[in-house]
């Protein structure tokens, strides 16, 4: 009987171990485990959940919080539905960490296949290796890749976007899973068009292109368009 009261202390001791912390990061922003940026926080103080860890910071874009103040303050910042597209209403690369790497160099200094060349602040990703999934080309050089939304944000902003508050479409635009390092040319080419009338150039490619391009409308709820919705699935069952 004693040997299982301490065999049943051990495994709740572990399970709060174990269990999600809630990291505050060195510029002061609140990651829960459903935060983008949760696995790339390092440098953090930890708390026991989120609600602790808002008294002495703020929430991560797009979090939900569950407190009435919280809901009251989102519902007050909710923005005019409907507006017409305009890239600023996305806001810019984050920093969240305030290292002075943004979104763009943190992913390339990701995805490089070798150890990047920093410029002399450490801040601008300026030389890599990188294998641009679109062509299957590689690059040396970052200035010649563009980080693309795999779902444009125009795209997105007429499939529902345009409801969201100022934060979640922040928190969209820098989402990495949103994200791919390609050439910066081809990236043009594809402009604001879904898989209905782009595909990339590689072939081996686009099954996997089309398959996260739909996971990604699901994980934001945002809704193809009837027709898009039937040339999507014929696409997935021609490409996979």
């Amino acid at each position: 009987m004693i040997r299982g009261f301490w065999a049943f202390c051990f495994l709740l001791l572990t399970f709060e171990v174990y269990a999600s912390e809630v990291k505050l990061s060195v510029s002061g922003i609140c990651h829960d485990e459903h935060s983008a940026w949760y696995q790339r926080t390092k440098n953090f103080t930890a708390f026991d959940d989120m609600e602790s860890c808002l008294s002495s910071g703020r929430p991560y874009s797009g979090y939900e919080a569950k407190s009435s103040y919280h809901n009251l303050k989102k519902t007050t910042e909710v923005e005019a539905q409907n507006q017409e597209y305009d890239r600023a209403l996305y806001g810019r690369w984050d920093d969240l960490d305030a290292d002075c790497q943004n979104t763009r160099h943190e992913l390339l200094a990701e995805l490089s296949t070798i150890e990047v060349l920093w410029d002399d602040r450490g801040c601008t990703v300026r030389r890599g290796r990188w294998i641009d999934p679109y062509t299957d080309e590689v690059f040396m050089e970052a200035r010649d890749l563009d980080v693309d939304h795999l779902v444009p944000l125009a795209y997105a902003h007429e499939r529902g976007a345009s409801a969201w508050t100022s934060e979640k479409r922040t928190e969209f635009a820098n989402d990495p899973r949103n994200l791919f390092a390609v050439d910066a040319s081809v990236n043009r080419s594809k402009g604001s068009r879904g898989p209905s009338h782009w595909l990339p150039p590689n072939e081996d490619f686009r099954c996997q292109y089309i398959v996260r391009f739909v996971r990604i409308m699901i994980i934001y709820e945002l809704q193809f368009q009837p027709v898009e919705a039937a040339e999507i699935k014929q696409l997935r069952e021609a490409n996979c």
